[in-house]
Parts: C-alpha cells; structure tokens; sequence
C-alpha cells in the first residue's frame, strides 16, 4: 500500500510538472504542436523503455478488447483540452478541476462498472468526499477574487 501512495504521489507530481511544460511549449508552438510533441515524445519514450525492460515481449498483446486501441486518440484530447484550459483558467485552478472532474468520472465509472471495470458500490461517504473537492475548489477560486480586490485597492 506504502508503494502505492507513493507511486501516485510521483505520478500526481510529475502530471503537474508535465502540464506546466506542455503550457509553455504550447505559448510558442501552439496546441496541436504541443500534443505532437508531448505524444510523439511519449511514444518515443515508452517504446525505448519498453523494449530494454520487456523485449520482444512488448508487442505480444493477447486478450485485449478493440476498443482499448483508441486510449491514444483520448490521449490527444487529454492534452489539448489541459493546454487549453490552462491558458483560459491559469495553471492551478484549471488541474483543480481538472482533477475533481477525474475524481468524480472515477466514481461514476467504477459504481456502474462500465468500461470492463468490477462494479464498486456507491456510498454517500464517497460523494461527500467528491463534494467537499468542489467546496473547495470554489473557496480557492472565491478566496484568490477576494485577495485581488484588496491588494488593487490598496494600490
């Protein structure tokens, strides 16, 4: 479990990192730049890593639904839709929703057991959890406007 937290500590991190690269990489190339760049790098990337930890090995793929091929294609909407939500909503406030948006799908998907996944059921608890996310994505939101206001008039 210790590894687990930390893994997606790393990933939550470098997802970050990635997003504010990808941001300015797209004020001088553009978006549809950007996404080429970012997943053409990726592909580039993963299959070097791939083939020196896997081998051969890396290209047998047995039992595995069609549809799961068009993970790719969601990845160029991932990543424009990100670079652009950035330039419209600014860095943070743009992954905070980006992140509750992924948070609440999550749920959705995993209580309905849609896309192959093992149906987990509902609770309340978990959407309180998914609500106080929104509760306070809007008091960082309200809370920046307010800090604003101040410092122009004191100015």
């Amino acid at each position: 479990m210790i590894l687990g937290l930390l893994l997606a500590i790393i990933a939550g991190s470098l997802v970050g990192v990635q997003n504010i690269f990808n941001s300015k990489v797209n004020e001088r190339a553009g978006s549809w730049a950007t996404t080429t760049l970012v997943l053409g790098m990726g592909f580039l990337a993963s299959l070097t890593i791939g083939l020196i930890f896997e081998g051969k090995q890396l290209f047998i793929l047995q039992n595995m639904q069609p549809w799961y091929w068009i993970s790719g294609l969601i990845g160029v909407g991932v990543v424009i839709c990100l670079v652009q939500g950035m330039r419209l909503l600014g860095p943070t406030y743009a992954m905070l929703i980006v992140l509750t948006s992924q948070l609440g799908f999550a749920l959705l998907w995993d209580s309905l057991g849609w896309l192959g996944l093992d149906k987990v059921p509902f609770s309340s608890n978990k959407l309180i959890g998914v609500l106080v996310i929104v509760g306070g994505i809007c008091v960082f939101k309200l809370g920046g406007g307010r800090k604003k206001q101040r410092s122009s008039k004191m100015t």
